[in-house]
C-alpha cells in the first residue's frame, strides 16, 4: 500500500472500530490498550496507524517511536460467538 499520511491517534472502543467501513478487515496499531475483563479482546486504546498491508504497518511501527504497540487485525466477531469459545464434538 506504500507511505501513508502522516496518521492523527485517537482513542476510540474497539468495537465501534471495527464496525466502521475504514477499520474493518485491516491491521491496526493499538497503544495504552484497555482490556475486557478476563479477556484478550481490547475494550478501548489509541489508534496510532492503520493498514491493509500487516508488512507495511510493521515497518512504520519499528521506524517510528511507538514500537511497543498492540497490532490486531479489526473485524467484527459474529453474534453469538465469544472468543476463546470452543466447538464442542
Amino acid at each position: 500500500m506504500g507511505r501513508q499520511k502522516r496518521f492523527s491517534v485517537f482513542r476510540a472502543f474497539w468495537n465501534e472500530l471495527c464496525a466502521t467501513s475504514d477499520f474493518s478487515g485491516r491491521w491496526v496499531a493499538l497503544d495504552n490498550v484497555r482490556y475486557q475483563n478476563g479477556s484478550d479482546e481490547p475494550l478501548e486504546a489509541d489508534v496510532v496507524d492503520v493498514d491493509d498491508d500487516l508488512c507495511e504497518l510493521v515497518n512504520r511501527m519499528r521506524s517510528s517511536d511507538r514500537t511497543s504497540c498492540c497490532v490486531l487485525q479489526c473485524r467484527m466477531r459474529s453474534p453469538g460467538v465469544r472468543a476463546g469459545a470452543r466447538a464442542h464434538r
